[in-house]
């Protein structure tokens, strides 16, 4: 299988890198040359496929099957374009796509559905958490404490109409996959998420600890939300666990980054090659969940500098040029990084796998000591969203 991903920033990352594990040729292709991504593929072509039309299609001709990894949706229309022209398969659903580019209207989907969400403004009371509505993750997100506060965002250009208002709630945070084709759906495994203090996702457990009737209802909206939305693809759904009740935070219809490969190293299950297949052969390739065999898989970022490790959201790792995968990285199972040794100044993504999430824990654990040992690190910094 001959793969071409879109996009080499970290959801390129995702996708090569379990493209990759799938033993699949994989041709990337960026507008960018210094991309994170980049190191990550066999074949990479600076490429911007807006601009350089019958480029970009001579490099697309030889591919089984296109998988964006990135969120212009002018490109992404470009592409779909493409694929059409060319007959190969385009793992892309537009309207899916956007729905969930849009937090005013996901919210509008959750409410039509029954899904529960935090209450929107005006219900619910102070503090409010506010989002632009048209970002992705935690790009722009706002707590709201008081009531000074709100009327400062009040007047700001463009509120309320660009803005989503909601309860700020607290608890645990999940998230899962779903992938839709040709009217027939599948979720996966549930994985557990941590924030750093700016509320960016710093670290991705599995197995989860959320209790199993809880996981069959997870199970259940984000099937309900699929077929609602007649997916042709993959979806991911994050949720927040407050007063012992599943909330919907957002849904976000492409390729995620970190939890497929979470899922991949705690399960052995493969998103990117399951979208490959079911995409090449018309039929969605589905796997029974409660045969596969739970392992412990722990990830996460950190960034190393002025002698001090931290653990930080993955924001960390989209800014500092090509990626290099390592296996036995500092004793542990894998690590992307930019590191090399004598460098002083680098950031990577940790992951290690056990037999249980305790062990891929302790092992984790090791991995930190070592480097700290290692770097001569006095200092060791790992914050959550309450330490602000």
């Amino acid at each position: 299988m001959r793969i071409a991903i879109i996009g080499g920033k970290l959801q390129g990352v995702e996708a090569c890198y379990l493209a990759q594990k799938a033993s699949w040729q994989v041709l990337l292709i960026d507008k960018d040359e210094d991309i994170p991504a980049r190191a990550l593929c066999d074949e990479f072509v600076q490429c911007d496929v807006i601009k350089e039309d019958n480029k970009c299609l001579n490099i697309l001709k030889e591919s089984d099957v296109i998988l964006p990894a990135m969120e212009n949706l002018a490109a992404l229309q470009t592409i779909s374009r493409y694929a059409i022209q060319l007959g190969i398969p385009f793992v892309y659903d537009q309207g899916a796509y956007q729905v969930s580019g849009s937090k005013i209207i996901s919210n509008q989907v959750f409410l039509s559905t029954g899904t529960p969400l935090p209450r929107l403004y005006p219900e619910g009371r102070l503090p409010w958490v506010v989002k632009p509505a048209s970002s992705s993750g935690s790009a722009g997100v706002m707590k709201i404490k008081n009531e000074a506060e709100f009327k400062k965002l009040q007047e700001k250009p463009g509120f309320p109409e660009q803005w989503v208002v909601q309860e700020f709630v607290t608890g645990p945070s999940y998230s899962i996959e779903v992938i839709g084709f040709a009217g027939e759906y599948q979720v996966y495994q549930v994985t557990e998420l941590e924030m750093d203090e700016q509320y960016d996702c710093k670290r991705v457990w599995a197995p989860s600890h959320l209790d199993q009737a809880l996981v069959k209802e997870f199970n259940h909206i984000g099937l309900t939300l699929a077929r609602h939305l007649n997916l042709q693809g993959i979806m991911d759904v994050e949720v927040i666990l407050h007063d012992g009740q599943l909330k919907v935070l957002e849904i976000d219809a492409r390729i995620p980054s970190q939890t497929p490969t979470v899922v991949y190293q705690s399960t052995g299950v493969n998103l990117v090659e399951i979208l490959g297949q079911s995409f090449t052969q018309g039929k969605l390739q589905k796997i029974s969940m409660e045969e596969q065999e739970y392992q412990g898989a722990v990830y996460e970022h950190i960034q190393v500098a002025d002698k001090r490790l931290k653990v930080c959201g993955e924001h960390i790792m989209s800014a500092v040029g090509s990626l290099k995968l390592i296996p036995d990285f500092f004793g542990g199972s894998e690590g992307i990084t930019n590191y090399s040794p004598g460098k002083k100044e680098w950031v990577a993504t940790l992951i290690n796998r056990g037999k249980t999430r305790e062990e891929a824990w302790q092992k984790r654990c090791l991995v930190i000591e070592r480097i700290m040992k290692e770097a001569d690190i006095t200092t060791y910094i790992d914050l959550s969203p309450e330490e602000e």
